[in-house]
């Protein structure tokens, strides 16, 4: 661990005068070994072992400096809370480690605001101040190693090296072959964590429940009026999520538990659960299992939590009708069964980028390209795993209407001939590909290339494993073989779409 001095609990500065000169790969090391030590610990049900563990994690220096170091570093670093504060210089850093102390410690009202949603409807968000965001970090190091220890095997949500795309790959796996199961429940959790029951949390969640109190009566402020909580954990909370994927732990086994066993030569009953936070997947060989058992069965677990199930969201379908499930519509089609984006996901990005497109009328063509490139690419990478290469073609040719009618309308005293030559050029064997060129510093010339979503091959997702768990000493090889294996695919990527399709530098 080197140098015991430097990670002594309770050092003011821990022998370091600056935030910059920390050494974050020991950091690491030391809280990954206490966070190793409690999901073992969890594994082996010894309790009290675990809590002993956590008091020691949330105590130790390493753990205090990587929890300032995720608040001040994530997307709301910049976002305050009520008392308007922010941690932005080394020296606001280095306090705020000596100042996550349990002792004292009085959480602070949220700040809450609304966002949009798809639908037209808003999304209440909740915004700790820094100091709260940096004690349910630090406390989050320490419950995160027993939630990965009790979730769900098939739960994909929220969890550390699981996705999306390992959902969907559950599903094709427990759908695709010609004897899988034909009922689908597709549900919904209405208002999840919304309505969360404070007692079941405090009787529940193993982590110091005077804190945990205090975070889920802390209340939130609108405007200038205060509003007491009284169920629900906050959404914008650094440790809601976890809490809210521990409230749904069991919900599988509880499922599968209520299923009666098919009799002697009877088919298998083919009920699954796939879960992704809220949004769940229950499959069968008949609806009558689905009415009779799986659906009577979720309702008994979400009640005893506070939850219940969406009325308006949840329904159950046949597979040759199809569903959609986490941005995927998941149907068969004479037999076969493809999975391919939502109409509405594709109209949704046209959306974005021919606001996009509109709203820099008169900006300069790398920046458009350059905010362009990162929504499309982020886009395409999401979906790559699905049968998307018709989407991306048909998205191809809707992102060049959008540009040719920006570059015509920028120059609308200029022929058809002369706004081509000007912006767009051939990039191999692809035409009409909107470039512009920068000087970068030093003097170096640097053409950046609109980002083509049909030149990336469709690549299938490989699931996670669904016993391995992170944290578990004995997955630690399995989960850097697989950041091994998607760095490879990644630097393939990079090479196959370097010189075409990424930045051209001359």
């Amino acid at each position: 661990m080197g140098n015991p001095e430097k990670f002594a609990v309770g050092a003011p500065s821990g022998g370091v005068e600056s935030w910059s000169q920390l050494d974050w790969p020991t950091i690491y090391k030391a809280v990954g070994r206490l966070q190793a030590r409690i999901a073992k610990a969890a594994r082996e049900e010894r309790w009290g072992k675990v809590r002993s563990l956590q008091r020691v994690l949330v105590q130790s220096l390493p753990a205090r400096r990587l929890a300032v170091r995720r608040v001040t570093t994530n997307r709301g670093k910049r976002t305050p809370g009520i008392d308007g504060v922010l941690w932005n210089t080394s020296r606001q850093k280095m306090q705020a480690v000596d100042q996550l102390k349990r002792r004292g410690y009085q959480p602070q009202p949220l700040r809450r605001i609304h966002i949009p949603k798809r639908n037209g409807g808003k999304r209440p968000l909740s915004i700790p101040c820094m100091n709260d965001r940096a004690m349910q970090a630090l406390h989050l190091l320490a419950l995160e190693p027993v939630a990965e220890q009790t979730a769900d095997p098939n739960s994909y949500g929220f969890r550390k090296a699981r996705s999306i795309q390992d959902a969907h790959q559950r599903c094709h796996m427990v759908l695709a072959k010609g004897n899988s199961a034909h009922w689908v429940l597709d549900a919904d959790i209405e208002a999840c964590f919304d309505q969360i029951n404070h007692d079941w949390l405090l009787a529940n969640i193993p982590m110091d429940r005077g804190l945990l109190r205090k975070w889920l009566k802390a209340g939130y402020f609108e405007g200038e009026m205060f509003h007491a909580t009284e169920r629900g954990t906050p959404q914008g909370g650094i440790l809601s999520p976890t809490l809210a994927n521990m409230t749904l732990d069991g919900l599988e086994a509880h499922v599968l538990a209520a299923v009666p066993r098919p009799k002697w030569k009877e088919p298998r009953t083919k009920v699954h659960v796939i879960r992704y936070a809220d949004d769940l997947v229950a499959t069968a060989r008949t609806r009558e299992l689905l009415d009779e058992h799986v659906v009577p069965a979720i309702i008994a677990f979400l009640k005893e939590r506070g939850l219940r199930l969406s009325e308006k969201k949840s329904q159950i379908v046949h597979i040759d009708d199809g569903f959609d499930f986490l941005g995927a519509n998941v149907r068969k089609y004479g037999g076969k069964l493809l999975m391919r984006p939502t109409r509405a996901n594709v109209k949704d990005l046209i959306r974005r980028t021919r606001h996009l497109i509109r709203r820099h009328f008169g900006t300069k063509t790398e920046h458009v390209l350059y905010q362009l490139n990162r929504i499309l690419r982020g886009w395409a990478y999401q979906f790559r795993h699905l049968v998307a290469s018709r989407v991306f073609g048909y998205i191809d040719h809707c992102i060049f209407r959008q540009l040719w009618k920006w570059a015509r309308r920028r120059h609308n005293n200029k022929g058809s001939r002369w706004v081509k030559a000007r912006y767009f050029s051939c990039v191999g064997n692809v035409r009409w590909l909107l470039n512009a060129k920068r000087t970068r510093p030093g003097g170096r010339s640097q053409t950046i290339v609109q980002f083509r979503m049909s030149s990336l091959p469709i690549r299938r997702h490989i699931k996670v494993r669904a016993e391995a768990r992170y944290h578990d000493a004995r997955f630690v090889e399995y989960f850097k073989e697989r950041r091994r294996r998607r760095r490879h695919l990644e630097h393939q990527d990079r090479q196959r779409l370097g010189s075409r399709q990424l930045e051209l530098t001359f």
